[in-house]
């Protein structure tokens, strides 16, 4: 035989475990806004749990109101954490106005109009419908993908609100599954709720756990001091496309970027003032660029950009909006501005260049060596076709090509 009692007090036991271990989270991870929700959830339904069991052995109606007070708080805090884990804003009116009308009328079927039935039914509608409220987001979340501890957390919603409801019409049929009541039926109940809340915030776990670890990932692919694409990236951005383009011959290309007298500037300015220009030099150019190009630092004042589906003529366009936006925010500065003078090499990837980024990346620095020579402050681009001359030869438009 079960024992009621015995079950509320493992069911505080574990919700104060829960909270701990949300605590633990939260203190380790500030910025994990979700986990303080959960928390909270876990907390409130354990001082809720506790206060219905005191009601219960005692025998007194209004520490079960106040209880079931704090297990609906538990549901709506749980639901405001899903919401703020998926970056959704709380709708702390919406879970408000639910507790205290489901309170309100838990409390008239109680001490106006005795009615055990639609007394459950006002307890369970306060526990589902902020749950049911949040399980869209986990089932069909912003980013597309669902990760194994959503999908975890919306069955067991969905689990516990099928319980909720067997028990509202077992009520409504007859059958007694009230706290008061004391019998094996609510027994049952308890037990099951009991491990529907524990492996919910398993889910909840694995979903931060997930979190953590696409963000670390994140981490490992991005620039610290400018929050661009780093080496890494690149390199492997680099391999897809000339992948891609070995299997489809569409050819992409690709910028190589460096900022002239970027030593002195260091050596002048300080460094502070140096990591200043790498940060807007990124701002600027990431304006002249397209969705889907690729900006990228690959180390001191060196910067690639990827151009997918670009050919030469379509990357020397774009290599030069990025040189005038930088010559024209150089000719706007005053006073203890430091203006900033960049070149560019830009190279298209040929079958030559197969599925080897180095290859590519070689030609680019080809042309960016050529812009230099030239005297810097502009662009050039890579012609593999043999030279008619050994120098650079100065090209319609006025820019260079380098063999």
């Amino acid at each position: 035989m079960l024992n009621v009692p015995t079950l509320w007090t493992v069911f505080i036991v574990n919700f104060l475990a829960l909270g701990l271990i949300w605590a633990y989270v939260t203190r380790s991870y500030p910025k994990f806004a979700a986990a303080r929700f959960w928390m909270a959830s876990a907390f409130v339904g354990a001082a809720g749990a506790m206060v219905a069991l005191i009601g219960l052995l005692a025998m007194s109606p209004m520490p079960l109101l106040i209880g079931g007070a704090g297990i609906i708080a538990a549901s709506c805090f749980a639901a405001m954490g899903i919401q703020r884990f998926y970056g959704r804003p709380v709708s702390w009116r919406f879970m408000l106005a639910t507790g205290v009308l489901s309170l309100c009328g838990a409390a008239f079927f109680k001490f106006g109009f005795d009615h055990m039935p639609l007394r459950m039914l006002c307890y369970t509608l306060g526990q589902c419908l902020p749950l049911l409220r949040s399980l869209g987001l986990l089932l069909s979340p912003p980013e597309g993908r669902v990760s194994p501890g959503a999908r975890l957390s919306g069955i067991v919603i969905t689990a516990m609100v099928a319980t909720f409801c067997t028990r509202v019409l077992g009520n409504l049929l007859g059958h007694d599954f009230s706290a008061v009541a004391g019998g094996q039926n609510h027994a049952v109940m308890v037990l099951g709720l009991l491990f529907l809340s524990m492996t919910l915030n398993f889910g909840f776990l694995l979903m931060a756990m997930d979190r953590l670890r696409g963000e670390v990932a994140d981490l490992a692919l991005l620039d610290d001091l400018t929050g661009v694409a780093n080496r890494r990236h690149l390199l492997q951005r680099l391999s897809e496309e000339c992948a891609r383009s070995a299997r489809s011959g569409e050819p992409f290309s690709l910028l190589v970027i460096d900022l002239d007298g970027f030593k002195t500037i260091n050596d002048t300015h300080g460094h502070a003032a140096g990591d200043a220009c790498l940060k807007h030099f990124t701002l600027m150019a990431q304006t002249r660029l397209r969705p889907g190009d690729m900006l990228a630092r690959t180390g001191g004042d060196e910067f690639c950009v990827v151009l997918p589906s670009s050919s030469l003529r379509e990357a020397a366009a774009i290599a030069r909006r990025v040189l005038e936006v930088c010559r024209r925010d150089a000719a706007g500065c005053t006073g203890s501005d430091i203006p900033i003078a960049i070149s560019i090499g830009v190279a298209q990837w040929d079958r030559g260049i197969g599925e080897f980024p180095d290859r590519l990346m070689a030609n680019a620095d080809h042309a960016l060596y050529a812009a230099k020579k030239d005297g810097k402050n502009d662009f050039a681009v890579y012609d593999p076709a043999p030279p008619l001359a050994p120098e650079p030869i100065r090209l319609a438009e006025g820019k260079r090509t380098f063999a």
